[in-house]
């Protein structure tokens, strides 16, 4: 049942980056899913079949506008800060605790963080995680900073993924 999970996720995803129905593209999706199933299905996560529940399917519709809102906004921020010389620059690594548990929760928190401009992912021990953030805020106040940089997409993600 894992593999055929597996293998139905990697196709959906060949056809909607493909956008293409026609047969040469069908099949070498089926092929590319196949292989990728039999080469690392062991990596996938344990659970396929939890992630299909409707209420997780809900609210990782929810977060890709919302993680592109998130983007958007920092984009605008790093833009003015390049284009604004005299606005204060405090560049650092911050380190906070996650509430996620599983592999797949905390990476997708990770690369949230990491695609969100001005904040990049350095490292993720057990539940804890480093990011250099462009201009550190909060500096007496370890939660507030996590609430700035992991927060708004932890509370999705925790839905999703717990």
């Amino acid at each position: 049942m894992k593999a055929i999970i597996q293998f139905l996720v990697l196709f959906a995803l060949w056809l909607l980056l493909t956008w293409s129905l026609q047969t040469a593209d069908v099949v070498a999706g089926i092929v590319v899913s196949l292989l990728t199933v039999a080469l690392m299905g062991n990596i996938f996560i344990e659970k396929a079949g939890r992630l299909l529940n409707p209420k997780r399917v809900f609210w990782a519709i929810i977060y890709v506008p919302y993680l592109l809102w998130f983007i958007l906004i920092a984009n605008m921020d790093v833009a003015y800060r390049v284009l604004n010389p005299t606005m204060p620059i405090r560049p650092g690594i911050i380190k906070f605790k996650t509430g996620l548990k599983t592999d797949m929760g905390k990476t997708f928190l990770a690369n949230s963080i990491t695609l969100t401009p001005g904040t990049l992912t350095i490292d993720i021990i057990g539940d804890d995680f480093y990011v250099h953030w462009i201009n550190i805020k909060h500096d007496n106040d370890p939660k507030a900073q996590a609430e700035e940089v992991a927060g708004k997409f932890e509370r999705i993600l925790r839905r999703i993924f717990e």
